[in-house]
């Protein structure tokens, strides 16, 4: 049972970001400051992904842990209020998710999906993969 009233819980839910969020934030601080250039929420492309670095057909995500159902085996148990509501729902985000990273792949994109926690407690090392990425993708 939800302990808001509807007013409260509709309140609640609109104040929830879908863009620039603080993951987001931090994350694109990051890639500026060591000079990686991106478009952000870009629309050319399935998903509109948080990040497109489009000199290197880079795409990348910044997933909340429940909207996109991490560790979703132990996740889906500590759900307990509108269980017929929220369980679906995220299982249909997760299937989007995956979807969307095959549609992006299919059209040369390389995909990258990290996860607020790893965001907030490494940045540096989410920063590291997409710069390994990058110097990669010059070697060849």
């Amino acid at each position: 049972m939800d302990n808001l009233t509807k007013e409260q819980r509709k309140k609640s839910m609109t104040a929830i970001k879908s863009s620039d969020t603080n993951i987001e934030l931090l994350l694109r601080k990051a890639l500026w400051e060591r000079k990686i250039r991106y478009r952000k929420n870009f629309t050319g492309l399935p998903g509109k992904p948080d990040i497109a670095i489009t000199k290197y057909h880079i795409a990348i995500f910044c997933d909340s842990e429940f909207w996109h159902g991490y560790d979703w085996g132990n996740s889906r148990e500590r759900i307990h209020s509108n269980r017929d509501y929220w369980i679906p729902k995220i299982e249909k985000n997760m299937l989007r998710d995956q979807q969307v990273n095959a549609a992006l792949a299919e059209m040369g994109w390389t995909v990258l999906r990290f996860w607020g926690k790893q965001i907030r407690k490494d940045t540096r090392s989410c920063v590291n993969a997409i710069i390994m990425l990058i110097e990669k993708q010059n070697r060849q």
